[in-house]
């Protein structure tokens, strides 16, 4: 026993279900008896009587990790399991062995402290953070351990927070969690201040120092506009706060900063989000959600990559992308939004980007804007009426119709006088986590679905679920857990909530390119035996350069001679409507740099200045421009036509969406060598598509042809159809012939 205490205190209402895993030492009652002394309500289980499951089913708002014989590596139980389970979602506090638990949790070792102490005083020395908050110096704790964490293994997570005279580690902190831990007894009789220190502990709360910081300043405010309860909704909308402050004191990320980089134009191009969720071909519009982890479910998939997610939902059918930029509970983060943005870049019919955070400042809606949202969430439950209508206003004049949250015919009432477009209902209430898909179905009679977009939020699955909103007239539905969980089967899956078949991969002819092309029949031939594209190469001096007037007469008969293996048509076929996302290059291919009835002339430069390049393009009337130096490459966004670019495998940008239209591979120019096929795949493997150039002929065309299984899209062929360093017309249609399948390439 530890003597006579301190009268008891009150209860604590965060501490309402404190959770010790007793390591079966004796020690275990007092630490008990100064808990529920303090004011906490405490259950006591040994650690090989519960499962991690059965512990986190139990939701403890803190957890202590009591003293123990033995080593922490054998003789803890569930201990360290559940240390590492509950690190950032509630406070731990570990004693004598359960403080060796924290530090083999996060990878330190335990070993011998090199003495043997029974009952030992020591004084030790603090920080004055944390446990030790106003509590004194050199003060005496008692200790009975042989064992101890060493500073030369301390993990980089942790901190020492006490120490005795000789060194050896006393507490350790973690730097980011609330956890704690002791070496020593605090609960021991010899111990001074040891209820202090318990006292400070059980009025941490959440699984962040940030966040506790948050909550302790709340909770000693009188804030309107901070919540009241202790929900873990309110928890987040604290430590946001606090951290959204301290954010905008940091020089480059003021608000001031912002409102500069926004008034130099620096925000990427918007489109319009009510519009985009209502250009789909289907009865409902997906909203696909980036999600790594949430309050309710715990981890989903840490290692998701944004940008890959993002890529994976536009091609799949996506009609907006939801991004969770929450760090703590949803470990999200802005520049997931950035990249996610980034990603579709170039895309025709890119989905809108939502930033879904718990926004109540305007700095949120404009860093958003910068990283490239088109739109934003606003929660009503957490707003006031002045605050929500200045942020609506706000996210308006930067041109974000926001996404209105709401979770009952309350809040409804309040989105429709803001005059929302898009108005989404959470299925699971904030407070309680629990999800009732009937919450957007009850609401449904309110809402003029052709003037407004009604979104379902959480909860949805399966095609089931879709279907009765779609019954319902719902417009969009929004999908996250499930998505995440999907894994590689993303794009079937939205098909399946979607009620449709994924996309067939399209079937397209190899395109052909005959380079070099120094007479205007060469050039007919080319054409008429079917060849895609050809080029001149206006590179002055270069060997196979012709003068100005034999330029002219290629162009001309490119742009008026039918290409052969092609019907003529009259006018021109308009493409149905298609709402859905296209990557850059698909698009690039099958718009920009191929067509239907005729040849396109391709301009071949070589380091060049841009103003010759645009000069030959108007004079020529260039269909293509191709790059084969070191131009820039931003000059593609300033040429007025399509560009190919010159790469060889593993060089910088070559899968920049959003600049040159294609890429060229090519170990140099004219030098007819070729490339290592097994480079040509690691290209094709990445997802960018490529026409190969360099040591190809007739004869070997054909093997080369079967790489379009990889995503090869072309063929270039120079001096490979010459004979004696002139081009030999026969060869030319053979390679064409080869190259195309056709009959006659023999």
């Amino acid at each position: 026993m530890s003597g006579r205490p301190d009268a008891a205190r009150d209860p604590i209402p965060t501490a309402s279900n404190v959770i010790m895993i007793d390591n079966y030492d004796s020690f275990t009652w007092n630490v008990y008896q100064y808990l529920t002394l303090e004011g906490a309500k405490v259950t006591v289980i040994r650690n090989d009587k519960i499962t991690l499951q059965e512990l986190i089913e139990r939701k403890p708002t803190q957890l202590i990790v009591s003293p123990g014989p033995g080593h922490p590596s054998r003789d803890s139980g569930v201990s360290i399991p559940a240390i590492k389970h509950f690190s950032g979602k509630i406070p731990i506090f570990g004693v004598c062995m359960g403080e060796q638990c924290i530090f083999s949790a996060f990878g330190g070792e335990v070993e011998y402290a090199g003495e043997i102490v029974h009952g030992k005083t020591s004084h030790i020395k603090h920080d004055g953070k944390g446990i030790y908050e106003k509590v004194s110096q050199d003060i005496a704790v008692t200790r009975y351990h042989s064992l101890a964490g060493t500073q030369t293994t301390l993990p980089a997570e942790l901190e020492v927070t006490s120490w005795t005279d000789t060194g050896v580690i006393m507490g350790v902190r973690h730097k980011k969690y609330t956890i704690e831990g002791v070496q020593y007894h605090p609960e021991s009789i010899l111990t001074e201040e040891g209820r202090m220190l318990f006292r400070n502990f059980l009025k941490m709360q959440g699984g962040t120092w940030i966040e506790n910081k948050a909550l302790q300043r709340a909770a000693a405010t009188s804030e309107p506009t901070a919540p009241k309860s202790s929900s873990i909704l309110d928890k987040i909308y604290a430590n946001r706060r606090i951290a959204v402050e301290e954010q905008k004191q940091i020089p480059s990320q003021r608000l001031s900063d912002l409102e500069t980089l926004h008034s130099l134009s620096l925000s990427p191009p918007l489109i319009d989000f009510p519009a985009r969720l209502r250009s789909v071909s289907t009865k409902c519009a997906i909203m696909a959600e980036i999600k790594r982890a949430s309050p309710s479910k715990g981890e989903i998939d840490i290692e998701a990559s944004a940008a890959i997610q993002a890529r994976t939902y536009a091609l799949a059918g996506a009609a907006a992308i939801s991004v969770l930029t929450e760090p703590e509970w949803f470990k999200g983060s802005i520049d997931d939004l950035r990249v996610a943005r980034q990603a579709i870049e170039g895309m025709p019919n890119r989905p809108a980007i939502l930033r879904k955070e718990f926004i109540f400042d305007e700095y949120q809606i404009l860093e958003a804007r910068l990283a490239g949202a088109d739109t934003v969430l606003l929660i009503v439950k957490m707003l006031d009426e002045e605050l929500l209508t200045r942020l609506y206003n706000y996210s308006k004049s930067l041109g974000m119709e926001p996404l209105v949250e709401v979770n009952s015919r309350e809040e409804m009432k309040r989105a429709l006088k803001l005059g929302s477009k898009v108005i989404g209902v959470n299925n699971r209430d904030l407070h309680s986590f629990k999800v009732d898909l009937e919450t957007t179905s009850g609401l449904v009679d309110m809402v003029d679905a052709d003037k407004i977009t009604l979104a379902a939020l959480s909860g949805i699955s399966s095609r089931a679920d879709v279907e009765r909103y779609e019954k319902d007239n719902v417009g969009a539905v929004l999908v996250g857990e499930a998505l995440m969980r999907a894994g590689k089967n993303v794009t079937s899956f939205i098909a399946e909530l979607l009620g449709t078949s994924p996309p067939e991969e399209k079937k397209t002819d190899v395109l052909v390119k005959i380079c070099g092309t120094r007479s205007v029949e060469a050039a007919k031939v080319a054409v008429e035996s079917g060849a895609d594209m050809i080029g001149i190469i206006l590179v002055e001096g270069a060997k196979r350069c012709v003068d100005v007037r034999t330029q002219k007469a290629i162009s001309d008969v490119v742009h008026h001679t039918l290409k052969g293996g092609v019907e003529p048509v009259d006018e021109a076929k308009v493409p149905g409507l298609d709402a859905s996302a296209m990557d850059w290059f698909e698009h690039s291919r099958s718009q920009l740099i191929s067509h239907p009835t005729r040849a396109l002339l391709v301009g071949v430069f070589m380091n060049q200045p841009l103003e010759f390049v645009l000069s030959k393009t108007r004079d020529l009337d260039l269909d293509i421009v191709q790059f084969h130096g070191n131009e820039p490459l931003e000059w593609a966004r300033l040429i007025p036509v399509p560009v190919i670019r010159r790469f060889v495998p593993g060089q910088e940008g070559i899968g920049k969406r959003g600049y040159h239209a294609m890429v060229l591979l090519d170990p140099g120019a004219g030098t007819g060598q070729r490339l290592d096929v097994e480079s040509v795949r690691d290209v094709l493997k990445t997802g960018v598509p490529a026409i190969l150039a360099g040591g190809l002929d007739y004869r070997n065309v054909g093997e080369v042809v079967g790489l379009k299984a990889n995503g090869l899209l072309g063929v270039d062929v120079s001096s490979g159809v010459e004979t004696d360093g002139r081009q030999d017309l026969m060869k030319i249609r053979k390679f064409v012939y080869q190259a195309k399948g056709r009959n006659g390439g023999d």
